[in-house]
This record gives C-alpha cells, structure tokens and sequence, in this order.
C-alpha cells in the first residue's frame, strides 16, 4: 500500500470512529449565531464528526464564510440568515434549515447579547429588548424545532446558550442575567416535557470567552492581556477560554455521547464557581 493510500484509510478509519462515537454521521443540525466566534467553532466541530450543517446568522455574509470554510468536509453545509430576535424570522428559519438539510436532528442556538447599565436607568422598552435578544427567541426556535422533530418522529436535541450571569447577580447587565437564568429553566422545562417525545433538552453556561467580539470590546477599552483578569479574580485555570472550549460541550450534548443527559446546565468557566470566593481569608494560602 503506497503512502496515499495509507493516509487514506486512516482518514476513513478515524471518519468511522467519530461516526460511531458521536452518531452524527448525515445529521442534520441548525446552529443559530453559526457566523462568528463560539458559533463558528461550534459549526466547524460538528462538520469534523460527520454533520450537516445549516450555519445561520444575523448577516448572511458570515453564515456563507463560514459555509466555505466546512466545505471540504464533504458534508454539504448551507448558509442562511436571520434576525431571530423577530419572531416570525425565527420560526422561518427553522423550517429553512429542516428544509435546506433534508432532516433536522438537533439545534444548537448560541444567540445573545449583553445590554449594559445600571437597573435605575433601565427603561421597559430595553428590558424588553434584552428579554427577546436572550430568551424569547430561544422559546420560539426551540419550540418549532421540537414541533418539526415530533413530526418526523426524530430523537433529537437541542442546545442552548446560558451565561455564568444566570448563576449569579448579575451587576449593570441585570436583564442578561435574568434571561441566561431563563435559558437554564428552560432547558429543565422543556427536557420534562419533550424527553417522553425523545427530545432531549440541555444548556451550557459560560463565563468569559475570548471571542473577536470579546476581545475588541477589552481592546477598546486598552485592556490587551484579558487572561490577566481572571488570574485576578482567582479563576483556578488562571485564564479565560476559547470559543472552541465552548464548541466542545455543545457538540457532547448534541451527540450520542450524551443520549442519557436532559434537563441539565453545563458550567464551563475555568472552575470559578468551585473556587473559594475570599481570596484574602484563605488560612493556608
């Protein structure tokens, strides 16, 4: 066997090992906010297991770049775009992507956006704002996917986004917090309604991630070694994470790896909720 060929079948036979480990080999899977950061990373490793991916975004030209980038997968991805904050869109979407990939196994939705301000200048129309750029949509992809999935009789899943601001108080972003609390009720709600459908239902809960748009917004700010915040802040890894460390739980909740998981809120943030909250009083420090 030349050495083509053997680098041919250990690329088939590492094709079959994801297959089998995953289970995502021809699934068909929307991942909404595919366009950038968490997202891309997220849309790049459930190609590398087999998936096809429906890669959407608010801007059509970073769901398509994206797109291009999976296309020597040989899994076929589609671009599509979307204001899912509308919730019409949304629901459109939905059937875009079930239409566009042939099947829809799972959904990933990483869709969010922080509003920044103190509580006491908060006006009714920015909480709304806040509520439907963090949660009402979640609702509604989420339930017109599982609608579309009971249809075809379809084990599937679906991902959510959370937010360590879900987890705890939540300072001058209040109503982001209340929302990311929201998503991880949710997930518990619906995985108790939809699990005797064959639904599963699950979240992760981030903290800081170094996303480009993360990393600008210090920038601007001229902070340029973010990583030396949370060695401030005590965080036990002593840095922040990747996009790609965000990519991985969620390609785990959607695959068969997880298949006896529901309902449940993965906290992924460096082990700062397990460290001991008073740096200054630790007696043995």
């Amino acid at each position: 066997m030349d050495l083509n060929s053997t680098l041919r079948e250990q690329a088939r036979r590492q094709r079959a090992q994801a297959d089998e480990l995953f289970g995502l080999r021809g699934h068909g899977v929307l991942v909404v906010g595919g366009g950038a950061g968490i997202g891309a990373a997220t849309c790049h490793h459930l190609a590398a297991a087999g998936a096809r991916v429906a890669v959407a975004d608010v801007e059509l030209e970073r769901a398509e770049s994206v797109a291009a980038e999976l296309d020597g997968t040989g899994t076929a991805p589609i671009a599509l775009v979307a204001d899912v904050a509308q919730p019409d869109a949304a629901r459109q979407l939905v059937h875009d992507a079930a239409a566009g990939l042939g099947r829809l196994d799972a959904v990933v939705n990483i869709v969010g956006v922080a509003g920044w301000g103190p509580l006491l200048e908060m006006d009714l129309d920015q909480w709304h704002l806040d509520l439907e750029r963090n949660l009402t949509h979640h609702v509604v992809i989420a339930t017109e996917a599982a609608r579309l999935m009971i249809d075809a009789e379809t084990r599937g899943s679906i991902a959510m986004v959370a937010s360590v601001s879900g987890l705890y108080g939540a300072p001058r972003h209040a109503a982001y917090g209340a929302a990311k609390a929201g998503v991880m009720s949710l997930a518990r709600s619906m995985a108790n309604e939809w699990g005797p459908l064959g639904i599963r239902v699950n979240a992760v809960a981030p903290d800081i991630i170094a996303t480009p748009r993360v990393v600008d917004g210090f920038t601007q700010r001229g902070i340029t070694d973010i990583d030396a915040i949370a060695r401030a802040d005590g965080t036990p890894l002593g840095r922040w994470g990747q996009p790609e460390e965000i990519a991985g739980p969620l390609l785990f909740l959607v695959s068969e790896l997880s298949s006896f998981i529901t309902g449940q809120t993965i906290v992924v943030d460096g082990g700062t909720q397990a460290a001991f909250p008073h740096a200054g009083a630790r007696p043995f420090s």
